[in-house]
């Protein structure tokens, strides 16, 4: 008793800890909700990569995975134990006992302050009549029976209400209170099927902080899916109201049209720090390599247009803003290539490039570059068929 009373106290002084410093912590769902995308089977090494490269960047905690789903999940879960020590890590479980011993099993040798399990259970009127055919005190017996469970075995507990956002409100608090007075340490805050816009996200959270009475003792986490485009904006829209935890997926990758991107939270948040003023602990110079890594090893291809990452980001076509981009990088770019972590400025040559691109391109090679020359080549390139790209090798053929 005297142990679990220790415990306890500690518990709260680390959440207490967050929550005065205001800091957003980013949870990383990659490996499990992310893999969840249709063609996005990562391989246990696979994941033990992405879980290397998501502690270089910085995230605070790793949802590795879903141990009672496959043993494929376990066998990676296991090889991150020891491996990947910076992160906690955490494993998905139902509200179900079984779940929460797989878990247990899986994180087996993980330091106990760096493991914890995520339990969900649905919570709204569809869920609880047509999935779990259970009553709202149902509900409310097996999250306090499972939390309870989990409490007991690890110190990092978060409980979700599955469908949060198509719960009754008083209902939804009655369940992270109960959650929280079983020892759970995060409520999760799931937009599960993606139908919030940021000004109900932005109400959610304000009923969310008015109506839990024990929230003083957990973080608040939120979980946007993407199905109406808003998944970063949603999230977003919760850091200003005050959630402590962002779970995100490196691209945004995961079920239906996916889920909020690190990437894109991090560098709104970033680049917003006046409006947001909110610190957090991310290496942004490491996340376009980060959505590379994710890329290649999912096999789902990065959108040219994608934020951070896409290979558009940081590449023009127009010959005002080649030239403006010459003068001054910053005055077609919302952000420098450096910052996270892309490589340089790209001038496309194409229809719409004018001279100064050119003229650029040229000495890069090494080529003469006077005003002729670039005006033959401009000419020429208005001559080639529509999509064809001028490479390197291309540009040297037009300036013979």
């Amino acid at each position: 008793m005297l142990l679990k009373a220790i415990e306890t106290t500690i518990k709260r002084a680390v959440i207490g800890h967050h929550k005065r410093s205001n800091k957003i912590l980013f949870s990383d769902t990659t490996l499990r909700d992310g893999e969840q995308m249709p063609g996005a089977t990562l391989e246990p090494d696979d994941k033990v990569k992405i879980a290397l490269a998501l502690q270089d960047a910085g995230v605070h905690s790793l949802d590795a995975g879903f141990p009672a789903s496959s043993e494929a999940d376990v066998e990676a879960i296991r090889r991150m134990i020891g491996v990947v020590r910076k992160p906690v890590l955490t494993c998905l479980c139902r509200t179900v006992t079984a779940d929460i011993d797989a878990a247990d099993k899986a994180l087996k040798g993980q330091a106990s302050h760096k493991r914890g399990v995520s339990l969900f259970c649905g919570t709204s009127p569809l869920h609880r009549e047509h999935k779990l055919n259970k009553t709202k005190d149902e509900i409310l017996a097996i999250i306090r029976e499972t939390v309870t469970y989990a409490s007991s075995k690890f110190p990092i507990v978060s409980f979700a209400g599955e469908d949060a956002t198509r719960t009754e409100p008083d209902f939804l608090c009655q369940c992270y209170e109960l959650a929280i007075e079983c020892g759970a340490t995060t409520v999760g805050f799931p937009d599960t099927v993606g139908v919030l816009t940021p000004e109900k996200a932005a109400e959610w959270m304000r009923t969310l902080r008015a109506g839990i009475p024990n929230l003083d003792k957990a973080l608040l986490a939120v979980h946007m899916h993407n199905d109406y485009g808003l998944a970063v904006a949603n999230t977003l829209a919760c850091v200003a109201e005050g959630a402590n935890v962002v779970q995100c997926t490196v691209g945004g990758i995961g079920e239906r049209c996916g889920n909020a991107a690190l990437e894109e939270v991090a560098i709104a948040l970033d680049m917003n720090r006046d409006q947001y003023d909110r610190d957090f602990k991310l290496d942004m110079a490491k996340l376009a390599p980060l959505c590379r890594l994710v890329a290649d090893l999912t096999g789902i291809a990065i959108s040219p247009m994608k934020p951070v990452a896409g290979r558009n980001v940081f590449a023009t076509e127009a010959g005002i803003h080649q030239d403006g981009l010459l003068k001054n990088p910053d005055t077609y770019l919302p952000y420098r290539p450096e910052r996270v972590g892309a490589e340089g400025i790209e001038f496309v040559l194409g229809r719409h490039s004018g001279r100064k691109a050119v003229a650029h391109r040229l000495t890069e090679l090494g080529l003469e570059a006077d005003d002729g020359r670039v005006v033959r080549i401009l000419d020429r390139i208005e001559e080639l068929p529509k999509g064809e790209v001028v490479d390197e090798s291309r540009l040297r053929d037009l300036a013979g």
